[in-house]
């Protein structure tokens, strides 16, 4: 897991068409260049020039989602964790060696890190919390609230 520098960068300039084959492999990902390029009525080489175009600005990448469920994960965990005697960033780098932590927000607000866990059952909360997180150097609290319902879980990070 990697926690990103938070340097600013100019963000890519995306016309119809780079939204339109991004729209297209939202709704379906293994969409290949050669459907895409039928439905956009352009060619494959187009659609493949424009995906490597946008992946190596950053603007884009095509990444297979799984869903909590199916690998038998039931419980999801937002942590919040304050930060005392140690680096943000490296108490950070800790926390994201964990494969139960699937994302580390370093934060501006009450919390210094944000974390979204996601465990098998409720057998594993205290366990993971206790053993594990706080087990980390410079780790002072931990706030912990799990999840009862998911109202929305999009992976689209950014609206295009």
């Amino acid at each position: 897991m990697q926690i990103r520098s938070g340097r600013s960068q100019t963000p890519p300039i995306l016309d119809a068409l780079d939204n339109s084959i991004i729209d297209i492999l939202r709704t379906n990902g293994r969409t290949t260049n050669q459907d895409i390029a039928k439905q956009l009525s352009v060619t494959a080489a187009t659609v493949s020039a424009r995906l490597q175009k946008m992946e190596d600005a950053r603007a884009m990448r095509v990444v297979a989602v799984t869903d909590f469920a199916a690998l038998g994960y039931n419980v999801i965990i937002a942590v919040g964790v304050k930060v005392q005697g140690r680096g943000v960033q490296a108490v950070g780098h800790d926390l994201a060696k964990f494969p139960e932590v699937l994302s580390v927000n370093v934060m501006n607000g009450p919390c210094d890190i944000e974390l979204m866990v996601a465990l098998h059952d409720f057998s594993e909360v205290q366990q993971f919390l206790y053993d594990h997180i706080a087990s980390i150097a410079g780790v002072a609290q931990i706030d912990a609230g799990i999840a009862v319902d998911i109202a929305k879980y999009e992976f689209n990070v950014v609206p295009l």
